[in-house]
Parts: C-alpha cells; structure tokens; sequence
C-alpha cells in the first residue's frame, strides 16, 4: 500500500514540505533551504505528527550542514549540535523528534570532512524516512489483524500520510482493514483546537474513498453508549514504559468513555515514540500552545477579549485505558513494561 501524499520530500539541496495549515483548502508546498525555516514549520504545525516532524528535522540537520561554514568536520559537529537543539525545542512532547536527531547526528560522527559528514547526514535522515514508511505498513498489517469483519473506528487528530512517513500509524491501520473489508465506516472527531480532524484526516480518507462520518468531539461518548464504535484507534506522540501514551489533547476522555462502554482502545505507533527513559506519564512534558489558537478561528475572534486561556496540546492516557499499543515489531500489551521494552529491543536490533 502506497501513500498518495508526500508531505516531506527532500528536493535537489532543499526541503519541500507541504504547509498543512492551508490543508482543505488549498494544497500549497514551502521549498526551505534553512533549518530554521524548517523549525518555525514545525513550530507552526505546518509539518506535524510526531514521526513525520523527526523526519522533518533530520533533513533539517542536513540543511544546517549545508549552510555551515565549517572547515573541518570539528568545527561542523558543534554548529550541527546546536541545530539540533533549536529543531528539538520546537515540540517538547513528541519524543520521535529528539529521536530521529540523535540517530542522524551519530551519522556525522567519524566522517573525514565537511562533505562527508553531509553525505552521510543526508543518507540517514533517507534511510530514517524509509525506514518509517516500512513501520507504517507493518503496523497497518498487525493492527487490522485486531479488528473484525464489520468493524467501525473512532480516530482521533490526524495519524496518517501527514504525520507520518508512509500510510500512518492509526490512520494506516483503518487503511490496511479497509483494504482487507474489515471495515464498515471511520468516525472522525473534529479534534479541537485545530480541527486536524476534520481538516486532515477527513481529507485523507475522502481522497482514498473510505466511509467517513465527521464528529463533534462532544458526540462520542453518545455513539459509544449506542453500541456504533467497535474500536478507538490512535497515535501517540510519547508512550512512557509503563504504556501511559500522550497523545493529542482530548484523547483521554476518549480512553476512559471507551472503558465505560466495553469498547477497545488501541493505541498505533512507531517504537521510535515509546522512551523507557521516561517511567510514567507523570513525566511526560505538555506542551503549551498558544492561547490564540482557542479565542480565534481563521483569524476571527470566538471568545471575549482578555480571558484567561489553557491550551495544552497534549494529554496523557494511563495505561490500565489501552487495550494494546501496535508497533512496527507487533501487540503489546499488559504488563507493558515488559512487552514495550522487548517492542523496543526489537527495533534497535532491526536497525543494526
């Protein structure tokens, strides 16, 4: 299964990056030549999904190589650190983006020039790129062997080719159990603030003819209670070795209205997102957006001047909520601090 759409593309010395915020709209591509172009992007959610902003920002690192004027490789491994530092701030949550730095920027040590550090710094963050366009598959494959004939998803934000490498993470696994007829219909909740709901997920499904019901995100617990959701499925931008995931806001009432009513919840997500660092979702970072993004929609005011705002991008599921969490490497589930860690080894053995 092949993705229709190519958020991140890396083009003849520059970055093309397909501006999300424009998404129904309009379909309009940035060709950027700076890091720091592709760090405000990030930044401004017009590339987002957490393993397609490390994907992002490994060819930003390549972009930092090819600007630096470095005469040696030790003069260019300090200013590259530092690019990478200023990538990482941008989204403090997704942990795929540290990620995805560190493993290119490992790529640069040893190299004998300039030159050769951005041969190989390019050559990493493509292989990065292929890489989790193959988890995609795998994890479309293994979570669509979780679903039965006639199925019908909740979803939630957008999971699929605009926040991934390749079919998605949730979004792939909906792709993979339409094409085997396991689905009946995907309810998509609209996802506040941002509405990547109905704005990009919508739109991939509309564009790959998979039934789709948009939602208010108030509405599902009603269709749960009525017995229409067989399933909830989503990603995650951070899973935490017990299994608590965070995730976009708005996800864990979702997981707990799942628990009332029997419907399984699933989580999809590369192992790149889950960090054995962290222990517990109690030390997961939120991430705080800005109070515009909730008193205005397309650049109207929807709330009184002056009130007080929370804007918390992300949430935090606690373990005993999710039924399993699908990887590239398989299901794992309770107890998840054994079977993420093996998922884990898994992956770090994959990648040699």
């Amino acid at each position: 299964m092949k993705p229709t759409i190519e958020p991140v593309a890396w083009n003849n010395g520059s970055l093309r990056l397909l501006d999300q915020t424009r998404l129904p709209q309009e379909e309009a591509y940035l060709d950027v030549d700076d890091y720091r172009d592709v760090a405000t992007a990030i930044r401004k959610l017009r590339v987002r999904g957490a393993p397609l902003i490390g994907i992002a920002a490994a060819y930003g690192l390549v972009l930092a190589a090819r600007a630096a004027n470095a005469g040696s490789v030790d003069e260019l491994l300090p200013l590259l650190r530092t690019a990478a530092e200023e990538l990482a701030a941008t989204r403090p949550t997704a942990v795929n983006l540290r990620w995805a730095l560190e493993q290119v920027l490992a790529a640069a040590q040893g190299a004998a020039t300039p030159q050769e550090a951005q041969e190989r710094l390019l050559a990493a963050a493509q292989r990065l790129h292929r890489e989790d366009a193959a988890a995609s598959e795998r994890i479309g494959r293994y979570g669509a062997g979780l679903l039965t004939p006639g199925s019908a998803v909740l979803t939630h934000c957008n999971t699929g080719s605009l926040a991934a490498g390749g079919i998605g993470t949730a979004l792939g696994v909906i792709r993979t159990a339409w094409a085997d007829g396991k689905l009946s219909r995907v309810y998509v909740t609209e996802t506040r603030p941002l509405l990547q709901g109905s704005r990009l997920t919508m739109w991939e499904l509309a564009r790959d003819g998979i039934p789709a019901t948009l939602i208010a995100d108030g509405a599902a617990g009603l269709l749960m209670r009525r017995g229409q959701i067989t399933a909830v499925i989503v990603g995650a931008d951070r899973i935490a070795a017990n299994g608590d995931v965070a995730n976009k806001v708005g996800t864990y009432p979702l997981a707990v209205l799942a628990r009332e009513n029997g419907v399984r919840f699933y989580v999809a997500a590369p192992t790149s997102t889950i960090d054995l660092s962290t222990v517990s979702g109690e030390d997961i970072p939120i991430e705080e957006r800005p109070a515009g993004e909730v008193t205005a929609f397309a650049g109207r005011s929807v709330a009184p001047d002056g009130v007080e705002v929370a804007n918390p991008a992300f949430d935090v599921t606690p373990h005993r909520c999710v039924t399993a969490i699908v990887t590239e490497n398989g299901v794992a589930a309770e107890p998840y601090l054994d079977s993420l860690a093996r998922a884990s080894r898994a992956g770090v053995a994959a990648r040699g």
